[in-house]
């Protein structure tokens, strides 16, 4: 059954970005036993139906810049599952959008949403609107357009989006006060908002924090190990990677690397956060390459230098890697160097950053491999957090944002744990993370009839 959904989705995805046919992929290969233990699954066609959306939505975006010059982008949402509860994922501002991307990582947010245990669905969406280069005006009117269009397939109890790469709090701030003129409605039907209007604290923080946590939980529980003093290495300089380094040198590690996509910077004596946020905090775009000229000791290696086959963010030894930039950046000449180095761990913080045959080798050698569904979901957690403060017109302080952060990714992690082990695949946490995931969905779906 698996391998004919797969003939069926290439032949109907023939241009469909591959990321699409890779996350399926994945997913499929680990629930093949499980469908086939359980006849419902077939009768009720749940994988036909799970790896299909609900709805792609496409529209026309028109703006004008502060030349008058009128542009038109084009705006997407995609409605993969709402089994559990309202769509929820992010929006996405960035050239390389489409919907082959989208349909990625709409179908990943299922399984992410999903492990929380929170009451939300799955969805993803966003613009080839690139904000690089465009005054706070030119955003300002490209959001108003957008929402001006999206508005009609969103609401507090249908679909929540938020930020993602190219949305922060400025970006999520100007679709929502259009949404409230065309509305005149004041709900929370997006989260990621600034905090002065119904903004969660901790938001910007959730997923590089939760990343950490869920890390901790895992190397404790499963090689009774912790972070302090140990040396780790991280890939990407955008919001989840540097608040990744920021939780890990409070608990002590000493983060070695961080990276753009222009090059890597190597510091032995531990990255210096103040200076990469210099070069890449609100709204700079500087070279890391600046960060060796400032700091030294530090050794910058531009991307075309990298190792063949390579990122050299995971040439350097370790104990732990994170990678938070990008999907399939780390190889499997990566992976093997990671181990040849000494690598105990490698949890994602990006959204599929590690290629299959990667994953393969780092789980035969005995490396703890979380994929970034499970590590990642702290961002989605906190933006249901916010989601729940809305509803109830409250406003949780910070230290109960942060505990129930924590709680919620160890029990991430003992739900992913306890079903490898269940499906006789302990330590795959690929497999339990998939399984667990799939079963919650499943069964609503199930539930509610076709």
């Amino acid at each position: 059954m698996v391998e004919r959904i797969l003939a069926n989705l290439k032949q109907s995805n023939v241009n469909t970005d591959n990321t699409f046919l890779q996350a399926v992929s994945e997913v499929l290969s680990s629930l093949e036993p499980i469908v086939r233990s359980d006849p419902r699954y077939e009768r009720y066609a749940i994988l036909e139906r799970l790896v299909t959306p609900d709805r792609v939505i496409q529209f026309k975006v028109q703006w004008v810049d502060d030349q008058s010059r009128v542009h038109i982008n084009n705006g997407y949402r995609i409605q993969f599952n709402n089994s559990l509860g309202p769509y929820k994922g992010g929006l996405r501002f960035h050239p390389s959008v489409d919907t082959g991307i989208l349909k990625f990582l709409a179908f990943e947010q299922i399984f992410k949403n999903s492990l929380t245990g929170l009451p939300i669905g799955g969805a993803k969406g966003g613009s080839d609107f690139d904000p690089k280069g465009k005054s706070d005006f030119e955003i300002m009117k490209f959001c108003r357009a957008f929402m001006r269009e999206l508005y009609q397939y969103i609401g507090a109890r249908v679909d929540v989006p938020a930020g993602d790469i190219g949305v922060g709090a400025r970006e999520i701030g100007y679709l929502y006060g259009e949404y409230k003129r065309i509305t005149r409605n004041y709900d929370g039907v997006l989260s990621g908002k600034p905090y002065e209007f119904g903004g969660s604290l901790m938001r910007p923080q959730a997923t590089g924090y939760g990343v950490v946590y869920f890390a901790a939980e895992m190397l404790s529980q499963e090689l009774q190990e912790t972070l302090e003093g140990k040396t780790c290495c991280v890939s990407g300089a955008g919001n989840v990677a540097l608040h990744t380094i920021e939780k890990l040198q409070q608990m002590g590690a000493l983060v070695v690397t961080c990276s753009d996509s222009e090059g890597t910077i190597y510091d032995p004596r531990g990255i210096d956060l103040c200076v990469v946020r210099e070069l890449k905090g609100n709204g700079a775009r500087a070279s890391l390459e600046g960060y060796a000229t400032r700091v030294p000791g530090s050794v910058y290696t531009a991307k075309a230098d990298y190792p063949a086959g390579g990122h050299a963010a995971w040439h350097y030894p370790c104990f732990a890697a994170f990678p938070c930039a990008t999907q399939n950046e780390l190889s499997r000449t990566d992976a093997a160097k990671l181990i040849e180095n000494g690598c105990v761990a490698v949890v994602e913080g990006a959204n599929m950053p590690t290629e299959p045959d990667a994953i393969e080798l780092l789980q035969r050698e005995g490396v703890l491999f979380s994929p970034g569904k499970a590590s990642n979901a702290g961002g989605v957690a906190v933006s249901e957090f916010e989601m729940s403060q809305n509803a109830s017109m409250e406003k949780w302080d910070y230290d109960k944002v942060d505990r129930k952060l924590q709680e919620l990714m160890a029990q991430i992690y003992k739900r992913v744990s306890l079903t490898a082990k269940e499906y006789g695949c302990e330590r795959n946490f690929v497999d339990g993370a998939n399984i667990a995931a799939f079963k919650r969905v499943a069964e609503a779906m199930i539930l509610e009839g076709v």
